[in-house]
Parts: C-alpha cells; sequence; structure tokens
C-alpha cells in the first residue's frame, strides 16, 4: 500500500492556535506535523545528514533486533514456556506486526528522528508525548544496558574456548547475580559508543557488517543442532498452558523493540517516505521468521528444563550436539558480534529521541548538539552511553528485560492510537504507507499491547509505575516551561 513519491503536506496541521489559557489546554497542545517534518535535521550548530538508504535502514531494524531474544532472553523465556516457546515468539511477532503497520504509516508521514514520541506530539498532545518519550527513554536506554549484560556471557564463551580463561564472575556479572561490577557490559556499550561518534554512515556501515555475520552465525546454529533435534523434548509441549504463553510472549517482545529503529532514522534517510515503511515491515518478517525457526530447533535439541538460568543457551546446545567446544566457539563468536550490533543501533536510537525532544526543549539542549564534521550528536552520545554503560554494569539483565517490555509496549500502545487520530484529523495528509482495515488493525494493536502489558508480574508494574512518577515530575519542574510550544505562546 506504497504511494511511491508521497511527500508530507504543507500547511498548518491543527487549525486551533496554541493557548496560553488553562493547565489542562497547555498539557493537550499539539506541535504541527508541517513543523515536524521542516525541523527535521536541524540541530543546535549543525544539522544531521541524509546518508541512508533503504537497505541501510533495514540493517539498522535488524541490528537492533536480531540477536536479543535468541541469544541473550530465551533463557529466561523457556522455563516460562516449555516447548511453546515457540508460540510466545510467535505471539509477540503478531503483537509487534499490528505496531509495525501502525509505525510504517506514521514513519512515512511524519519521517523524524522522535518516533513514537514525535507521533504522539502531532496528534495527542504534549503531556502524552512527554509519557511516550519518557517510555522510549526506558525502552531504547535501558534495554542498551540489558542486552549488553548478556554480551559477557558469551564473551567469556569464546574467551574460555579461544585461549582457555574467561573473566572472574566478580568481574563478569552484575551485583545480586554474584558479581561486583560487570566489565564486558560497561566495554561493548563504550565500543558502541566510538563508532557513534564517527557519524551515521560509518556506524551503518559497521552494524551492516555485523548483521550479516550474526545471520550467518544463527544459521550454522540451525544447521548444526538440528542433528540434535528429538521428538520427546517437544512432548509436553504446553507444561505451563496458555498463561505460560503469555508470560514468556510478554518477555519475548523485548526481543522485537528493534524493528522501530529505523523511525528513529527519518532525518538521517535519503528518501525516509519511500524507504522507513519499507525497512520496518521486511525487518520484522525476516526477524520473526528467524526466532520461530532457531527457537524450534533449540527446544528441540535440549529438554526445556535445562534453559533454566542460561543466558548463553545456544552455544551450550552447539557443545551438547556436536561433543566438540569449537562448534561453540563459533556460535560465541557471532554472539559476541550480534549482541554488540543489538547495543550499536539502539544506542543510535535512543540518542536520535533524545535528539527530537531536547530541540522540543522538554530536555536539555545539550542533547540536540551536532557536531559540523561528523554531524552527529556527540554530547549526547556520550552521555547516554556513560549512563547505559554504569547501568548495565550494575543491574540484572532479567529485571533489566522486563521493565523494557513494558515501557515498549506502552510506546507501542500509543502510536496505534496516534494512527486513529491522525485518520479522523488529517485524513487527507498524503500517506506513503497506510495501515490495512484502519482503525480495526491500529485498534487490535492497542489492545494486544495491554493484554501483553498484563502479563508482566507486579514488580514490573511497580517500576513502570516509579519511572512514570520520576518522568512527570521532570516533565512539570522542567519540561512544561520550557517547551518550544510554550515560548512560542508568550
Amino acid at each position: 500500500m506504497l504511494e511511491h513519491g508521497a511527500a508530507p503536506p504543507a500547511g498548518d496541521s491543527d487549525p486551533r492556535p496554541p493557548s496560553a489559557g488553562g493547565l489542562a489546554t497547555r498539557l493537550m497542545r499539539r506541535k504541527p506535523v508541517e513543523r515536524l517534518v521542516s525541523e527535521g535535521g536541524q540541530g543546535q550548530g549543525g544539522t544531521l545528514r541524509r546518508s541512508m538508504g533503504m537497505w541501510q535502514l533495514t540493517m539498522i531494524s535488524i541490528g537492533a533486533t536480531l540477536g536479543t531474544g535468541i541469544f541473550v532472553v530465551l533463557g529466561e523465556a523457556v522455563p516460562d514456556a516449555g516447548p511453546a516457546v515457540i508460540l510466545a515468539f510467535v505471539l509477540a511477532g503478531v503483537t509487534a506486526l499490528f505496531s509495525a503497520l501502525s509505525y510504517a504509516e506514521l514513519a512515512g508521514s511524519i519521517p523524524v528522528s522522535g518516533s513514537s514520541y514525535s507521533y504522539a506530539y502531532a496528534t495527542l498532545g504534549e503531556l502524552v508525548a512527554w509519557v511516550c518519550g519518557w517510555c522510549l527513554v526506558l525502552e531504547y536506554g535501558v534495554s542498551v544496558a540489558a542486552v549488553a549484560v548478556g554480551w559477557g556471557e558469551y564473551l567469556n564463551e569464546l574467551l574460555g574456548g579461544v585461549f582457555g580463561f574467561t573473566i572472574p564472575e566478580a568481574l563478569s556479572q552484575p551485583p545480586g547475580d554474584g558479581g561486583v561490577f560487570n566489565l564486558p557490559a560497561l566495554l561493548v556499550v563504550l565500543l558502541a559508543m566510538v563508532f557513534l561518534l564517527g557519524g551515521a554512515k560509518e556506524s551503518a556501515r559497521a552494524n551492516t557488517i555485523m548483521v550479516v555475520v550474526k545471520i550467518a552465525a544463527l544459521l550454522l546454529f540451525c544447521g548444526v543442532a538440528i542433528q540434535g533435534v528429538r521428538s520427546g523434548n517437544y512432548a509436553n509441549f504446553f507444561p505451563m498452558g496458555m498463561a505460560g504463553v503469555s508470560a514468556a510472549g510478554a518477555t519475548l517482545f523485548f526481543s522485537y523493540i528493534g524493528f522501530d529503529a529505523a523511525s528513529t532514522a527519518g532525518e538521517e534517510a535519503k528518501d525516509p517516505q519511500r524507504d522507513l515503511p519499507r525497512a520496518i515491515m521486511l525487518s520484522l518478517v525476516i526477524v520473526t521468521a528467524l526466532y520461530c525457526l532457531v527457537a524450534a530447533i533449540a527446544v528441540g535439541a535440549m529438554p526445556w528444563q535445562k534453559f533454566e538460568g542460561s543466558e548463553a543457551a545456544l552455544a551450550g546446545i552447539m557443545k551438547t550436539v556436536t561433543g566438540q567446544s569449537w562448534w561453540a566457539v563459533l556460535l560465541a563468536f557471532g554472539a559476541v558480534v550480534a549482541i554488540a550490533s543489538v547495543v550499536l543501533t539502539v544506542l543510535y536510537g535512543q540518542t536520535r529521541i533524545l535528539f527530537a525532544m531536547s530541540r522540543d526543549g522538554l530536555v536539555p539542549k545539550v542533547f540536540s548538539k551536532v557536531h559540523p564534521k561528523s554531524g552527529a550528536p556527540r554530547a549526547n552520545t556520550v552521555i547516554v552511553s556513560l549512563f547505559c554503560g554504569v547501568l548495565a554494569a550494575a543491574v540484572p539483565l532479567g529485571e533489566l528485560a522486563d521493565a523494557t517490555s513494558i515501557g515498549t509496549l506502552f510506546a507501542f500502545a500509543l502510536v496505534n492510537v496516534a494512527v486513529i487520530v491522525l485518520r479522523r484529523t488529517r485524513p487527507d495528509m498524503p500517506r506513503s504507507f497506510r495501515t490495512p482495515l484502519s482503525p480495526l488493525f491500529p485498534a487490535i494493536g492497542f489492545l494486544l499491547c495491554l493484554y501483553m502489558m498484563g502479563s508482566l508480574g507486579a514488580v514490573t508494574w511497580v517500576v513502570f509505575g516509579v519511572w512514570m512518577a520520576v518522568g512527570l515530575v521532570v516533565y512539570f519542574g522542567y519540561g512544561l516551561r520550557r517547551s518550544r510550544l510554550a515560548t512560542a505562546e508568550k
């Protein structure tokens, strides 16, 4: 449903002038679509550079997605669902699909770096946009830390297989998981930071290479591990019932957050109206197919009860099936590259979202400063990287993954609502992609997100509530008064 060559419309997207009236009116002020698009790429002291085509955008989404659920979170999800973890991946993928359709429509219509934050600002008002942006900080920033935690597991597999030594547990696990400080997690975040400081084009090139390596590693796993598949491992397919599938699906939804990463590159894409929707949909199809294939072979090759507490499950399966450690070493190398790619691309997305929020005045101006030579928001990148690196070194993986899932689901729910609202308020606005059967599909996407959120545990909801409360304090103490829409009213 692509309309080639569609461009953002001219004119005012909101006929009502912003009002300096009551608090409720100020909280609901919207930013016109045309203003969002016209400000694209503009930062403090420089501009972002349009250097990425559809291939690079697709690789960004795959890079941000593929690897997390298989290489790291699989060991967390299998004990919840048993062999039915395959269906949990399907459930999470279908939930992501409905939201991906909405993302594709909005990314083609509002091709800016803010992703769902900007979409909410144009349709649902400033307060909702802030809440969405705050969720994206949780989704992207914290997921960088969560993925980096698992990187150390595979790094130790690689070091042990090649050199015969591993990093001591005290320096490879966070507090609470038997360690003092997770040094590898910090190092992989800092490595991603170095790539990002070089600029978007250079980062995209490095990411493409890493994506090819990790797809090859997963296909290698499938080719070898299928020899160890035993039908008996599928016998008790639903040991925890559908409740277990739902719980595992909610955790595994964390694995799909990357498909929207391309939408954060809207201001650095050569032809965003055409390429962003295609990249989002293509990446989701590729990732879902690989996830389901690898999960099916993994639970067939090893009894599901043995996945408990394993963050490097695939390497262990390879070693068990072949009886030779060098296969596991090859997979560990692929996992090290794969997870580094996720860290790189998700960290990229986080910096671009904060870039957009800073340009709107809702967070400090330092996040929208662009280096004139590299075209990258360097200060933003350094600040975010240090925060995520320290978080990765100090917080256990499980709590991070679930907290990220709930923030992701909430942001996706708002994107589905934004599509419905924009269809009603701007029905004639050109769209390079249209969500099929709207408003039915966006409504289904919204309800599925709520259902998945309800499957998460009470502790995760408490963490989310505290995070939202902190976000509201920041907004009312800083963003409400410093918003560029607010200053324009004075």
